[in-house]
């Protein structure tokens, strides 16, 4: 940007209940209407419920469908959709009949998972923070310690324990090991120290954990689908305990992070990606699903490890990898909502474009990333003035970030300025490994690039293109590091009077220069990816539309302050993300409905409001 560089890498009973618990009967519709493929799931899905002392229930665990923050609580069941329900049920139900029924579920609960058992449960576990009567409401006596500590020592004590560890993948594996044992502790933690932690879960130290995940794997988390599993998926899909899922994130781990072919270890994505969307986007840790697609690796080190955890075979591609996918895609359709990420450049590319008409799906790399440097770029400009289309744009790297990047900002330029996406593609370049992307190479190029071959002379390498296309906005999403050499900065500095608006992927100490401290902002895609998430659901959105991907990128860009500008931000602190994402959720949303992709009605007055009161609540609740 003018004077700016940005470094970035899813009729038994047709009735309404008033005032009736979500808790005792959760229904959620997935997709619009029957002819879309909607599916209806009636289950309890949370017998030990918590239940507060004036006996409400949490909205943090009601199904956003439930409740309309301001409105009355009212929840309506689709006949049609509720005539498939007759099949598999065999009776009618009354509302009454129903309560009963989940309260003796309830009960019987109780008596099977008390005590011993229930300490094993990270679901329903609160450790020392069981009172007095509920160690003897359910047989805990002596299998605690006398004291009764609240969740908030709790937290300060794992933080301390944390803190000791000198080694960032030690850290991840104590995280780890709290979800297992704890989950609404983790996620206390995980929310009250966003900023230290979140390198830990996710990006960087969940990539050292991929690689290693076979030395380190000790518990199962999430779902793996091989090839062993194909012609049975569905089946697979029914072995997970929960029934009520909202996002699923899949990989095939064949490009992990830049790390390369990591295989079934890639499952550490998925699962670190989801505790992201609970812990900055609200989303109830029952409704998200990890699934690792295992067609093999080409991985030789990992095909040689007595600990690798995944099919020891080269990896299936073409029609055997397209069948396995397209077999998935199917079953994930008929009983949950859709998303998939963090594929390799080829597949990704085309199964977005495959399912993307027929799926609730959304790809990470190319717009989650897209969405995040647009948000950036957009608050800069309040910075340096002007528009978009004031600025040339210089890319390092072409793959799905870099590409997925390039179209948004051509997107939004174009729907500012009325100007034709092609032309708007023209005030961008793209650097590959074989140099700038030129009209003299359209025959040599994959598919997802050719919108971005111009005219222009070849050139090979980044300081050339940096002079030749003389660019206001520089940035990176190459998996190579170190690109951006003193020689690349000079000239960019050379072109933009020696000043910069500077964000990478990766988070950076401060650093003071002549008396100021200046606080290098994270092009971060967890800015995005947990409210636009949140906002999907909320709506009953059928499809992901690239308007909401702008609509994202606005309300990121609207929380960055003047503080913040001051400091040389042009992202919000993570600490507020929770705040950050429910105004995200809501411009996704109120976007769902302005394009009539919106199915669940009536729409919130208060989009905001009702987002911050879908959002899961880990604060400990009191059993009954």
């Amino acid at each position: 940007m003018n004077n700016a560089g940005i470094s970035g890498s899813s009729s038994p009973f047709s009735y309404k209940l008033k005032k009736l618990p979500p808790a005792s009967v959760n229904v959620t519709a997935l997709g619009p209407n029957r002819d879309r493929n909607s599916s209806v799931l009636i289950e309890n899905n949370n017998p030990l419920k918590e239940i507060k002392d004036d006996g409400a229930s949490s909205v943090a665990d009601v199904d956003p469908i439930s409740t309309v923050a301001g409105e009355d609580p009212e929840v309506s069941y689709d006949e049609a959709a509720a005539d498939d329900q007759l099949v598999t049920l065999g009776l009618s139900l009354s509302p009454e009949i129903i309560r009963i029924l989940m309260i003796l579920d309830r009960m019987l609960f109780f008596v099977l998972c008390s005590g011993y058992a229930l300490l094993r449960d990270p679901h329903h576990n609160k450790g020392l923070a069981f009172n007095d009567k509920e160690r003897d409401s359910y047989y805990l006596r002596g299998l605690l310690p006398p004291t009764v500590i609240s969740q908030d020592l709790q937290v300060k004590k794992m933080m301390h324990s944390i803190r000791q560890y000198q080694v960032p993948l030690q850290k991840y594996m104590a995280m780890m090991d709290l979800q297992e044992l704890n989950e609404r502790l983790f996620y206390k933690l995980l929310i009250n120290n966003v900023e230290e932690l979140l390198p830990v879960v996710y990006t960087p130290t969940v990539g050292e954990a991929c690689q290693k995940y076979g030395s380190i794997f000790r518990r199962p988390r999430g779902l793996f689908v091989s090839l062993k599993e194909k012609g049975k998926i569905r089946e697979v899909l029914r072995n997970w305990p929960q029934r009520n899922i909202q996002v699923i994130v899949v990989t095939d781990g064949e490009r992990i992070l830049g790390l390369g072919d990591l295989g079934c270890q890639g499952m550490g994505i998925p699962i670190g990606k989801l505790s992201l969307y609970t812990a900055l986007g609200g989303v109830r840790p029952s409704a998200c699903l990890p699934v690792t697609i295992d067609v093999g690796t080409n991985n030789e080190k990992l095909l040689n490890d007595e600990f690798y955890i995944g099919l020891r075979q080269r990896r299936a591609t073409g029609q055997e990898y397209a069948e396995l996918m397209h077999e998935f895609m199917s079953a994930v359709k008929q009983t949950y909502g859709e998303k998939f990420e963090d594929f390799a450049n080829h597949n990704a590319f085309d199964l977005l474009a495959k399912y993307s008409t027929t799926h609730l799906v959304f790809n990470d790399d190319i717009q989650g990333t897209a969405s995040v440097v647009l948000a950036g770029l957009v608050a800069a400009l309040k910075v340096v003035g002007g528009t978009l289309a004031d600025h040339r744009f210089l890319f390092l790297g072409a793959g799905e970030a870099g590409t997925g990047i390039a179209e948004l900002i051509a997107l939004e330029i174009s729907k500012q300025t009325n100007m034709p996406l092609k032309e708007a593609r023209e005030k961008i370049s793209l650097v590959d490994s074989k140099g700038l992307i030129v009209k003299s190479r359209m025959d040599s190029l994959q598919h997802f690039k050719k919108p971005w071959a111009h005219d222009h002379e070849p050139i090979k390498n980044l300081v050339d293109a940096v002079n030749g296309i003389k660019p206001t906005v520089l940035i990176g999403t190459s998996g190579v590091g170190r690109t951006f050499t003193k020689e690349v900065v000079e000239a960019m500095a050379a072109l933009n009077e020696g000043r910069a608006i500077f964000a990478s992927g990766s988070p950076f100490d401060p650093v003071e220069y002549n008396g100021r401290v200046f606080v290098p902002g994270q092009a971060n895609n967890a800015y995005i990816f947990p409210g636009l998430g949140l906002g999907l659901i909320m709506s009953g959105a059928f499809r992901v539309h690239d308007d909401m991907l702008l609509a994202a990128s606005e309300a990121l860009a609207a929380q960055v302050t003047r503080e913040n500008f001051d400091k040389g931000l042009i992202y919000p602190p993570f600490r507020d993300i929770r705040k950050i994402s429910a105004h995200i959720a809501a411009n996704v949303a109120a976007k769902a409905y302005e394009l009539g992709l919106a199915t669940r009605t009536p729409r919130p007055h208060d989009l905001v409001k009702y987002a911050e009161n879908c959002m899961y609540n880990p604060a400990y609740q009191s059993y009954r």
